[in-house]
């Protein structure tokens, strides 16, 4: 008899949706249906015309700041071929083949699960309200700004671009599963948790402008904390990677913004 590892099935809950009838429902069917390779060209269309429309002396102030961060032009590209490998079906065949390795590998205890879901907290809204607090609180009024316009505006970011991808999360596609915490909703891709403390990982690098051995603990805890997403089963690895790597671009961004105005001198 081949040996069986018994694994206790997810419950099937479903998850309530708003309901869309008339026209508005036939909208967004054809809306789901439009490939996302075109969504994604929209968006690279939308930036076009937001830098053709930037008045000149500021583009070229952001420019001259933006060569010397080349970094960020490597980032975008790694995050739309990250976008583009969703359509291909061998990802996805990775993506749950290491998503089940992190979700349900190994011998997983009461504790072990609790500080996962600890630590995957930093990556929670709520958590970066209160790092801003303390920093502003420390005399950081800057960094404290820039803290929650930067989560504000990779939040908006991270949402529209679930919307447009659309990529249903783990929990709701595969069986036998586990899921510690509760079940979060909306779509899968970019991981929010993810970008948030990669986000706050590069501000406070560039802010403080800290050594790289204290550069390389805060990556390391941003990268625990996007594996953490996928031990608690709300998140592919590839939300993952596309989340970190957002969020990094969106914070090296925030500090070439700050460094074009006027304040940043003073």
């Amino acid at each position: 008899m081949k040996n069986r590892i018994s694994i206790q099935r997810d419950e099937e809950i479903k998850i309530p949706e708003v309901k869309i009838h008339g026209i508005w429902k036939k909208i967004a069917l054809t809306i789901r249906k439009i490939p996302h390779l075109f969504w994604i060209g929209c968006i690279v269309l939308f930036l076009i015309v937001i830098i053709v429309l930037m008045p000149r002396d500021i583009l070229k102030a952001f420019w001259i700041s933006l060569k010397t961060q080349k970094i960020i032009f490597a980032l975008l590209i790694f995050f739309v071929i990250t976008a583009i490998s969703l359509l291909i079906s061998v990802g996805q065949r990775i993506d749950v083949w290491v998503f089940m390795y992190f979700n349900m590998h190994g011998k997983r205890t009461f504790w072990f699960d609790r500080f996962m879901l600890a630590l995957t907290q930093l990556g929670n809204f709520i958590f970066a309200l209160i790092l801003a607090f303390i920093v502003f609180t420390c005399g950081d009024h800057v960094l404290a700004y820039e803290i929650i316009l930067g989560i504000s505006s990779l939040g908006l970011v991270v949402q529209i671009m679930k919307v447009l991808i659309h990529r249903t999360r783990p929990y709701i596609k595969l069986e036998n599963i586990r899921i510690v915490g509760s079940r979060a909703s909306g779509r899968s891709f970019p991981s929010g948790h993810t970008g948030q403390v990669f986000l706050i990982a590069t501000l406070l690098l560039q802010y403080y402008h800290l050594n790289i051995l204290i550069g390389i603990v805060l990556y390391t805890i941003a990268l625990f904390v996007g594996i953490t997403r996928i031990y608690v089963g709300m998140h592919y690895p590839r939300d993952v990677i596309g989340g970190a790597i957002l969020g990094t671009a969106w914070g090296l961004l925030g500090v070439i913004i700050n460094s074009c105005l006027p304040y940043s001198n003073l």
